[in-house]
């Protein structure tokens, strides 16, 4: 409120109750508000002392969920390790295993082409024979 519109309020109290029940009108209004401030003290009082208890509730609730939340983590990181170890070890004996036998399919391979290359010179020579005859 600026200091116009106070002087607004003042003049119609002056207008409407005469200079001489302002001071009472105050007083009243004093004491009425003082009465105010006193229930709601006493509603904010009764309110804290009641939440008390609540308060500890809801303290202990959140320590619940606190540690509960801390097992499963615990949970999920325990699960996720052992899935990376099996992970670990699975591509461990598949690597073993691709070298075995890409070791046996080279081997293979080589034997192959001896016998390749041993029929080859085994057939030339029939012909080379062939043609001496």
């Amino acid at each position: 409120m600026g200091g116009g519109e106070i002087v607004l309020i003042i003049f119609v109290f002056l207008m409407l109750f005469g200079a001489k029940a302002i001071p009472d009108i105050a007083r009243t209004l004093g004491k009425a508000m003082r009465e105010f401030q006193k229930a709601t003290n006493e509603i904010k009082r009764e309110l804290n002392e009641s939440g008390g208890g609540l308060g500890d509730e809801i303290s202990d609730i959140r320590s619940t969920v606190r540690n509960i939340k801390s097992d499963i983590q615990e949970g999920i990181t325990k699960h996720t390790s052992d899935i990376q170890d099996g992970i670990k070890e699975t591509t461990s004996t598949i690597k073993e295993g691709v070298k075995e036998h890409t070791s046996v399919i080279e081997k293979e391979v080589s034997e192959v082409k001896s016998d390749v290359t041993k029929g080859a010179e085994t057939m030339a020579n029939s012909i080379d024979n062939g043609a001496q005859i």
